[in-house]
């Protein structure tokens, strides 16, 4: 009964999409996720409707979400029938008129306008989008459906392999699924990698029949955007991962945490909740299966630390979101003391292509022991800023140049930092590092959730370990006096030395104060904190010398240190007197 009720819902969404495919009229299809909505796609919508309306063309238009390409929104693709897909980048109101008036009117496909095309077929002057080192370098498992599919549309998830992993899991026992995902050798995309099928088979383990999963959308890093661009583009691959987990580890009610300051996310992960409910997927007795299970959203705080996973689980449950000794860890007693499995957006978007493809298909994807792909938000001083996944063990040095198509404005390479604020800076001379967990560990940075931010040759990295000290310390909760304390420390020496107060003895002291925090901080945000001052003294220590010894900073942006050429040449020559 099951597998009839399945199929009835996947030939109906599978007839909707071979009818959309295989349309007599032209498509044009607007991408509208977040960045896609900040560079004016609803407003570019408006242009397409009015201008086809004047012209007398019946088109079918949609709106998908975010392809990634962010750089290039906002993205406008057409395809005529018989014709490639064409992605068009930068699209405005104003060119909405030209563009129709040229491609759909005069079949005239702008070149000069377009990005690339996909499909099979070619277009004289315009490249194969997946041909371009932008797309060629990717290997694309949860970002497939992105800007694909019409993220309000359950019948379109349905139709490209929706929901299929759910109906493989539910026709095998719990342990199979967590024995799968273990062999996959997914790892938490959250930042710590901690193995995925090992955390649910312990919460399996732990004793009590009332048991959580928690989706962990609390996205707090400066300059990173994966998660809500997953939610708001492939809202039901979450969904779908969280009802497997759920069923894996026998938990009946799950949560997805996000600050409720991203409403678009909301709507739409709100309004997918409601679709999977209606067609039997989310409820009593899933899919006939004898399996009860819902899900619900928590509008959590905007607070850094409630990214932690305890600090998440004490602000679900009512209290201050601030981190708790562990163990016991929350596979053992976390929501309401019940035993708790919380993964990342990345990490539940994943499971329903294992399990719908199976392990060993993973595990052929990255590295021994970094498998799958890693997914990025590449940000800074970078020509092609967007969302990024590639195979783990990927170069640095292939993500910023290919896909991030080198350093803006012709500036050098200095530094990249992975793992957001409380990641670690990477000098230009480690970029054929790569990219999975065991390596960065290494070099004294994370993985992370996954932010990536490039630096040129006018940043100054004793700034930056200030900058992003500052804020980790500004979110500290203050619980433990490590983080609390230790942070505040070596703000007031960063202060000092980007002011010009700064004496050589200091750079002693920050070492082995970011040393004693990393050791004694209470949660993962403490522990990380001082990555940003460890790998900048490690790899960029002469520049902390020439702010104390000589009051320059080479960058220009420490105000307190500029100064004309001629006078610090007269002050230098004077000081060796």
């Amino acid at each position: 009964m099951r597998n009839m009720n399945f199929e009835k819902l996947r030939n109906q969404a599978l007839a909707e999409w071979e009818t959309l495919q295989h349309s007599d009229k032209p498509q044009i299809i607007v991408g509208a996720g977040t960045c896609g909505r900040a560079a004016g796609a609803l407003e570019v919508l408006d242009a397409i409707t009015r201008e086809l309306a004047l012209c007398g063309i019946k088109a079918v238009v949609r709106e998908v979400g975010c392809m990634g390409l962010c750089f290039a929104e906002v993205l406008v693709d057409i395809i005529k029938p018989g014709r490639p897909r064409i992605c068009y980048k930068n699209m405005t109101p104003e060119l909405v008129p030209e563009l129709i008036e040229e491609y759909l009117v005069r079949d005239n496909p702008r070149p000069d306008l377009a990005l690339g095309a996909l499909g099979e077929g070619q277009i004289d002057g315009i490249p194969r989008l997946m041909d371009l080192p932008l797309m060629a370098t990717q290997r694309r498992v949860v970002l497939a459906r992105c800007g694909h599919i019409n993220p309000e549309s359950i019948h379109e998830y349905i139709a490209t392999d929706g929901y299929a992993g759910l109906l493989k899991a539910l026709e095998q026992p719990p342990e199979a699924i967590i024995d799968e995902v273990k062999r996959s050798g997914l790892r938490g995309r959250g930042g710590a990698g901690f193995p995925t099928g090992r955390k649910w088979e312990l919460c399996r383990q732990a004793p009590g029949d009332e048991k959580y999963v928690i989706c962990n959308a609390h996205e707090g890093d400066p300059g990173s955007f994966q998660d809500r661009t997953i939610l708001v583009s492939d809202p039901h691959a979450v969904i779908e991962g969280m009802i497997i987990a759920a069923y894996a580890i026998g938990a009946k009610q799950g949560y997805i945490y996000m600050g409720a300051e991203n409403a678009l996310v909301m709507e739409r992960v709100q309004k997918a909740l409601q679709q999977a409910r209606e067609n039997g997927l989310l409820g009593r007795d899933i899919l006939g299966s004898g399996f009860d299970c819902d899900i619900e959203i928590f509008a959590g705080v905007v607070a850094y630390v409630c990214g932690e996973e305890t600090a998440l689980i004490a602000s679900i449950e009512g209290s201050r979101g601030m981190p708790r000794p562990r163990p016991p860890f929350p596979a053992q007693s976390g929501l309401w003391g019940k035993p708790t499995v919380i993964n990342n957006v990345k990490t539940l978007a994943s499971v329903p292509a294992i399990i719908r493809q199976g392990a060993d298909w993973y595990a052929q994807i990255g590295t021994e022991k970094s498998k799958g792909t890693a997914i990025f938000s590449l940000a800074g001083k970078i020509q092609n800023c967007g969302l990024l996944e590639v195979p783990m063990g990927t170069t640095l040095s292939r993500i910023i140049a290919d896909i991030g198509g080198g350093v803006a404005a012709g500036k050098a390479l200095k530094a990249v930092q992975t793992g957001g604020p409380s990641g670690g800076c990477l000098p230009a001379s480690l970029l054929d590092t790569a990219v999975d967990f065991d390596s960065l560990t290494a070099l004294g940075t994370i993985m992370g959730s996954g932010g990536m931010i490039v630096m040129d040759e006018d940043t100054c990295m004793v700034d930056i370990a200030r900058y992003f000290l500052d804020f980790v310390q500004k979110e500290s909760c203050g619980k433990c006096a490590p983080c609390r304390l230790g942070t505040k420390q070596m703000l007031s020496i960063l202060e000092a030395i980007t002011q010009g107060r700064g004496r050589m003895e200091d750079l002693d002291r920050l070492q082995a104060l970011a040393e004693s925090v990393k050791a004694g901080a209470l949660c993962g945000l403490g522990q990380s904190a001082p990555n940003p001052v460890l790998t900048t003294l490690r790899y960029f220590r002469n520049e902390y010398e020439e702010h104390i010894k000589d009051h320059y900073c080479r960058a220009g942006v420490c105000e307190d240190l500029v100064e004309a050429p001629k006078k610090r040449k007269l002050r230098r020559g004077a000081a060796q007197t």
